[in-house]
């Protein structure tokens, strides 16, 4: 976000709310990429995501009232919640911040009243995890300007919490965890069961990643999400019915014919065999970005996405296109990134390749879908902190 912007909102933040000598402070939380271990965040896997320069930002002031006063500039809405704080329907973006004051106070806080205006530059339904953006930023800005003392991870668990029990997406701790903890030029493997965590540089030299969006959403998105959450649920609790060891769907190492004495459905069985063959994958990407084998991590990333697409049944024709036109082109790899059913593609080519992909790729898809693609690059960034003004 450019500094001209946030000057722009710091007036608009005082036409709405009016001026005090208490000026408000301005906080910023970064979109993020996960480069591998997609949809294993909620099943005790190992992801490796990284925050890059989207982002969402926040100015907070405390109100000395016991109402919460917000502003959206992307809905160019203004919204008022009193306690006790309840879904919100005519305007759900604000139950980010109900969810967030919500999960807050249950850890013994009482949060004051404030005035908060929104915005941000993430692009809407591109998977690159505005929603858990919006839900660490807040956290951040009310722990800091409240004096909290809340851990970095702790304002994440707040963030996901705040998604599962008041937004109802039973996502998992992979985004927020990232968002609050992200380094410059960093990216993290985390454990999401144990949440531990390690910060990997990586050279990349004549290599780059960069991300497509497809420009689709499809509605499928939220309810499928969790229903490929109960999915595993339901297929670990089949498997350890006769393996009562395993403890996640991310570290079942059963042979296929061991698998389909557990009596799975069709369904279970498919997703089992992405969230185990994403497990060996993630080893692979891991070592080939540390010894600069970019070849191997390129070809994980294509096996990846058509997992997730034949396995997980998470993509759609639009990505699962870009994806194959891509591979024809002898790209280096690429794989659709977050939730599936739209959103964006994260390529890893060499540099020089780009400008041959860029013309070919957009006239056919437009060709083909009648729809126009954007492709961003973009750095790897800190994670949420304040801006001085």
């Amino acid at each position: 976000m450019d500094s001209f912007r946030s000057k722009e909102n710091l007036n608009r933040f005082e036409s709405i709310f009016g001026k005090t000598n208490r000026p408000p402070r301005l906080f910023q939380a970064p979109a993020r990429i996960n480069i591998i271990g997609e949809h294993v965040d909620y099943l005790g896997g190992i992801v490796l995501p990284a925050a890059i320069d989207f982002a969402v930002q926040v100015y907070l002031r405390p109100n000395d009232t016991s109402s919460y006063h917000l502003y959206s500039v992307t809905y160019n809405e203004t919204v008022e919640l009193k306690k006790p704080l309840g879904p919100n329907p005519k305007s759900p973006w604000a139950d980010y911040i109900s969810g967030v004051i919500s999960e807050i106070e249950k850890l013994g806080h009482t949060i004051p009243g404030f005035d908060l205006l929104v915005d941000g530059n993430i692009p809407q339904g591109s998977g690159l995890s505005s929603s858990a953006a919006f839900e660490v930023v807040t956290g951040y800005a009310i722990n800091e300007t409240f004096g909290l003392h809340l851990s970095r991870e702790e304002i994440a668990l707040i963030g996901q919490r705040a998604e599962n029990h008041f937004v109802g997406t039973k996502c998992g701790i992979m985004d927020q965890f990232i968002i609050a903890v992200g380094k410059q030029d960093d990216c993290i493997s985390l454990n999401t069961e144990t949440l531990k965590y390690t910060y990997h540089h990586f050279d990349l030299g004549d290599y780059e990643f960069y991300l497509i969006n497809s420009n689709v959403k499809h509605s499928l998105k939220d309810s499928a999400y969790n229903q490929r959450r109960s999915e595993c649920e339901s297929a670990l609790v089949k498997i350890k019915a006769k393996y009562p060891n395993f403890t996640q769907l991310y570290d079942v190492n059963l042979s296929e014919s061991e698998l389909e004495n557990c009596h799975l459905t069709k369904e279970e069985f498919k997703r089992t065999k992405h969230v185990t063959s994403e497990r060996e994958r993630t080893k692979v990407v891991i070592d080939g970005l540390e010894s600069g084998n970019f070849k191997e991590v390129g070809s994980s990333l294509f096996q990846t996405h058509w997992s997730l697409s034949k396995e997980f049944e998470v993509s759609c024709p639009e990505t699962d296109f870009i994806v194959d036109s891509l591979q024809s082109m002898s790209v280096t790899g690429a794989r659709m990134i977050g939730g599936g059913f739209g959103g964006c593609v994260l390529v890893l080519d060499t540099k020089d390749h780009f400008y041959k992909i860029e013309d070919v790729l957009k006239k056919s898809y437009q060709q083909k879908f009648n729809i126009e693609l954007d492709f961003y690059k973009f750095q790897i960034s800190d994670g949420v902190k304040e801006i001085s003004l």
